[in-house]
């Protein structure tokens, strides 16, 4: 094993300590609804500022209202920023991204020629929708060294079928119909209620 190999390995094996705790911290915020609203807002924002050389010819494309789209652009990148910094006000930063962005399209442009006001519209939306997820389940003491889980502690904790030998009044045993239900009950079905 070469000085080299084991430069290369230490190199990798901090690139994927990197890439994990990117990923763990990517999964804990609505990453890509606050990318998409800072990729909303920087076409919002430079358009209206930009100038544009053809040759000799210069075009500008400044409005009466570039200052408005200015204020536009500078929010959709504080409203993406503010989603992935402050998860917790993510709804309230996707209604007033996609508010910003359906204003954009008579001021800026025509929403920076529509790119900013799709993006912003995207982010928006994605960050009305994005919920945290569950928290993973503990590691069980079934569990092998690369995260398996043993066979037979999974069949420890699986309870006994209706099939397997249960005695009246065990857990998972039938229940005998009382002789006395009328036939139109309710039962519930997964909330559900149904007569019959």
């Amino acid at each position: 094993m070469s000085a080299e190999s084991m430069a290369t390995g230490h190199d990798e094996h901090l690139l994927r300590v990197l890439r994990r705790r990117f990923s763990n911290w990517r999964g804990q915020r609505p990453f890509w609804a606050g990318l998409f609203t800072m990729l909303g807002g920087v076409p919002i924002a430079y358009f209206p500022y930009a100038d544009v050389r053809l040759g000799n010819l210069t075009i500008a494309m400044s409005t009466t209202a570039g200052a408005g789209s200015l204020i536009i652009g500078v929010l959709l990148v504080t409203l993406g920023l503010t989603m992935w910094f402050h998860a917790i006000v993510r709804v309230f930063a996707g209604v007033a991204a996609i508010i910003l962005a359906l204003v954009s399209l008579p001021v800026a442009n025509i929403g920076g020629f529509v790119f900013g006001f799709l993006f912003a519209l995207v982010g928006g939306a994605l960050s009305i929708s994005w919920m945290p997820g569950a928290p993973l389940p503990p590691a069980t003491e079934g569990a092998t060294s690369d995260g398996a889980v043993d066979d037979r502690a999974e069949a420890e904790v699986t309870p006994p079928t209706a099939e397997s030998s249960v005695e009246p009044g065990e857990w998972g045993a039938a229940v005998p119909a009382a002789s006395g239900t009328p036939e139109t009950t309710t039962e519930t079905n997964g909330g559900r209620k149904s007569a019959g």
